[in-house]
């Protein structure tokens, strides 16, 4: 695993009516809503670190901390961006920031740990069992 302090993710979309408060349950406006802006900011951090773990390796988000600060319209883009701030053994730390075309609309900070997947796969369908 070679995750460096610094590195940076990036993913970008453009809202749709799917992707709205009011779609998503959370809100009743036609507006971005805060759980898909959340799912922006985790994709843009666990993509920049997936191409540095090993095959079979995957991460999963334990934590999270944001703010939506600003309403984005349906038809303008959007984009997150994440910085490692910090990487402790398997436990990585990013800054993350949500941006609209008129500027940050979000930001926070979030933790992903490094996990094998299949382990981690196998342990969650336990769960079935009882």
């Amino acid at each position: 695993m070679s995750i460096q302090v610094g590195q940076k993710g990036f993913v970008e979309i453009v809202v749709t009516e799917n992707l709205t408060a009011q779609h998503a349950g959370s809100g009743t406006l036609e507006v971005f809503a805060t759980p898909h802006m959340v799912a922006l900011m985790e994709q843009a951090a666990w993509t920049s670190i997936q191409p540095f773990l090993e095959d079979g390796q995957g991460s999963v988000g334990i934590a999270l901390s944001v703010s939506h600060d600003a309403a984005t319209p349906v038809g303008m883009r959007v984009w997150a961006e994440s910085v490692v701030t910090v990487v402790e053994n398997r436990k990585v730390f990013f800054s993350v920031t949500a941006y609209d075309e008129s500027g940050v609309i979000g930001t926070g900070t979030h933790q992903r740990f490094i996990v094998d997947n299949k382990k981690f796969f196998n342990r969650c369908q336990k769960k079935r069992n009882g």
